[in-house]
């Protein structure tokens, strides 16, 4: 009798010949980072002075999701230890994502962990259980037993609980925390304004060079895609899938890790047909999946009221042109109507409205305040950032879940 596993698994992939490049978190090779040279040459030379053992500047760096902007900081930092190496200058990087460590204490534990080399200082960074100035004193030890210079990657900044954090790292060496070693923090957000609601001590230590990553247009995300086509198998790719997916994407948000993604789904799809290639026709249902997938990812485990409140947005979105987003309390209504259908009692209008910034801090939806002048005074406004079909049927499926 034969094996029965003999059918069920493939033990060779006719699509994929190595899948990780078209993974988001693979950092690519210098020659893979494709329509950056401009972005990475500014940002080396602000860093310039860490190779001989100086203070380099901090840096913050604006651009939607997906512009390369987290790449472009590691590949720099990572090319920075290597060239300070060579001059005999100990330096490293840490590489804190903030939409995880949100806290202060998070985020210098994570700091001080990645860079300590326990066996050199006799230094332990427990991953809880400190007081957040005795993470901070370890720290400021771990750095100056053994570094000249440190760069600080702090990824989407803007979810940070404060600015605590930052006033401490960019302020450390003229307050005497540390004495042999210089420190540099990149910031960088997905939100231009960030800069606006910032503590006016940190940014006048933290902004001495800013840097905008604009979208990538249709010639550089093709570029993007072709360089990691060797992720398939030769001749599996047919000769217009990327420049479809290139354009699809430009079109819509210029954003290279959706734009990988889709090629990525794409090639899953030709799988899962038993295509023998990757046709332009795949694109297409690639974007509706990864767009989907995304967007269930962002609510996974979100309360149904939550849900609930996502979905009046998505039908207001639906049934109107607006482009401006619609007011607080048109969206309360909606929602009412909505858990009059699902049989269930609806929260407060003030609860409704801090279900609203959550989603706003997930970047599911953007808020922007409006004043109605005296008559009305000031209102906020809601806008879907996701594409409402996608919320709709995502939030549909959910129903009851």
């Amino acid at each position: 009798m034969p094996n029965a596993s003999d059918d069920l698994f493939t033990r060779e992939d006719p699509i994929f010949a190595n899948k990780e490049l078209l993974e988001i978190n693979h950092l690519p090779g210098e020659g893979r980072i494709v329509g950056r040279d401009d972005e990475i040459s500014n940002l080396a030379t602000a860093v310039n002075p860490a190779i001989f053992g100086q203070s380099p500047s901090n840096v913050l760096i604006y651009g939607k999701t997906g512009t390369g902007k987290s790449l472009c900081a590691k590949y720099v930092s990572q090319r920075l230890v290597e060239t300070a190496s060579e001059e005999a200058v100990k330096a490293t990087f840490a590489y804190v994502d903030c939409a995880q460590d949100t806290t202060e204490t998070q985020a210098v534990q994570t700091i001080a962990d990645s860079v300590n080399r326990s066996e050199v200082t006799g230094i332990k960074v427990p991953d809880k259980g400190l007081s957040t100035s005795t993470y901070y004193k370890r720290l400021w030890r771990i750095l100056d037993a053994q570094y000249d210079v440190v760069l600080i990657i702090l990824d989407e900044i803007d979810k940070l609980n404060d600015d605590d954090i930052l006033m401490q790292l960019s302020r450390a060496g003229e307050a005497g925390k540390i004495d042999q070693c210089k420190l540099g923090v990149i910031g960088i957000s997905n939100k231009i304004q960030y800069k606006d609601r910032m503590d006016e001590r940190v940014k006048s230590s933290l902004c001495e060079r800013e840097f905008v990553f604009p979208p990538y247009d249709a010639n550089q995300l093709r570029d993007i895609m072709q360089a990691r086509s060797d992720a398939f198998r030769d001749g599996v790719l047919d000769a217009s899938t990327i420049p479809r997916a290139a354009a699809l994407a430009a079109r819509e948000h210029g954003d290279a890790r959706k734009a990988i993604d889709i090629l990525r789904y794409a090639g899953e799809i030709a799988q899962s047909t038993a295509a023998s290639t990757v046709r332009e026709e795949f694109v297409t249902q690639a974007r509706e999946r990864a767009e989907t997938d995304r967007f269930r990812e962002l609510i996974r485990g979100s309360t149904p009221h939550s849900r609930y409140v996502l979905q009046a947005l998505a039908m207001l979105s639906l049934s109107n042109d607006r482009k401006d987003g619609f007011r607080t309390s048109r969206v309360y209504e909606v929602y009412e109507n909505i858990c009059t259908g699902q049989g269930s009692d609806s929260l407060s209008l003030r609860r409704v409205r801090d279900l609203l910034k959550e989603h706003a801090f997930l970047d599911i939806i953007e808020q922007s305040k409006h004043s109605g002048g005296s008559a009305e005074g000031s209102y906020t406004k809601h806008q879907l950032l996701e594409d409402p079909q996608v919320v709709r049927d995502v939030l549909t499926e959910n129903v009851g879940t």
